[in-house]
């Protein structure tokens, strides 16, 4: 006969036993924890504080250890940038090396190019002026003075005022107009004129300037300071002078100081000076014509064509009008013609 199965029940006190134990070990483990809480955070403050003590101590060293490298990268600055200002001196002074041995050079090479064109002038004189140069007439007492006739008692100035003269040529054209003057130690009226026609000294525009010893003081010095407008050819003043000034009865010269013919044709300008200074009866000239040539271009780079056509255009005009062109070798005081 079979066993009748034990039927069980959850509710039996043996399990509330049970149940009972584990709360109760449950609230053993509460009450031990909050027992033991205050010493687990004392024990968490003392070593957090330790670590805090330490940390600032480490941060204090490393303010120290970042002021010495603030010294020492200030000190490196300072010293580079005493570096710097040295290199920039040392660049300067190789500058100015380079700029004197580039002037030397461009000195020389316009030195070569005049004497080519000198020994070119040479090779192209006719028989006859070799004859006559050959030939050591003595001299009249009316002779030139370095090749340019001074026996004229009114003289003319037109004076190339353009930037390019002002900048390069200014102290040599004080020279010259000092030496012309010396040539001529006394003349009977002097003008002064720019290469537009306009009047160093508006008082006597038109009319001719006594000569004396004061004005003659008054015309260098004002000559140091004098810039008016210019358009770098000669043409304007040349024609305007021999309009103004000309006169049967009075033997004058115009003396050109310039640089630069850089427009218009030259021969227009050949026929319309002949045309308004027309030769006399005997030949000559009402106006006789000079030019000083200053080789202020030469030493531009893509300028020497119009110190090449001022060159053969004054030199034109000297020959046709009983005059001279004398061609500068430089800007400085060593000049030959």
């Amino acid at each position: 006969m079979k066993k009748k199965s034990k039927s069980i029940d959850i509710f039996s006190l043996s399990f509330l036993d049970v149940v009972s134990c584990g709360f109760g070990a449950i609230i053993l483990l509460l009450v031990l924890s909050k027992v033991s809480e205050p010493l687990v955070v004392g024990k968490m403050s003392k070593d957090l504080s330790g670590q805090v003590q330490e940390l600032e101590q480490q941060l204090h060293k490393i303010r120290g250890e970042s002021q010495v490298m603030k010294r020492q990268l200030e000190a490196v600055r300072r010293h580079v940038i005493h570096e710097q200002e040295q290199l920039a001196g040392k660049q300067s002074e190789i500058a100015r090396f380079q700029s004197k041995y580039e002037a030397g050079r461009t000195d020389l090479a316009v030195q070569e190019r005049i004497e080519q064109q000198l020994r070119a002038a040479r090779q192209s004189l006719t028989e006859e002026m070799r004859r006559l140069q050959a030939a050591k007439v003595p001299a009249a007492p009316d002779s030139p003075i370095g090749g340019v006739p001074v026996d004229s008692e009114y003289i003319i100035f037109v004076i190339d005022t353009s930037g390019s003269m002002q900048r390069f040529a200014w102290p040599l054209v004080r020279r010259k107009m000092g030496e012309i003057l010396s040539i001529y130690p006394h003349v009977k009226g002097i003008q002064i004129m720019n290469d537009m026609g306009d009047y160093m000294f508006s008082q006597y525009a038109g009319r001719w300037i006594p000569d004396t010893p004061a004005r003659r003081r008054a015309i260098l010095r004002r000559l140091a300071s004098w810039s008016p407008f210019s358009n770098s050819s000669p043409v304007e003043g040349i024609t305007r002078a021999i309009r103004r000034f000309h006169a049967p009865d009075k033997h004058i010269s115009i003396y050109v100081l310039g640089d630069d013919f850089s427009r218009g044709s030259i021969q227009e300008v050949i026929d319309t000076v002949d045309r308004i200074n027309r030769a006399g009866r005997r030949g000559q000239r009402r106006v006789r014509i000079h030019a000083l040539g200053f080789p202020v271009l030469l030493t531009q780079g893509g300028s020497e064509e119009n110190a090449a056509r001022f060159a053969a255009l004054m030199r034109k005009l000297a020959q046709d009008n009983n005059g001279s062109f004398v061609g500068l070798n430089g800007l400085g005081f060593n000049q030959s013609r």
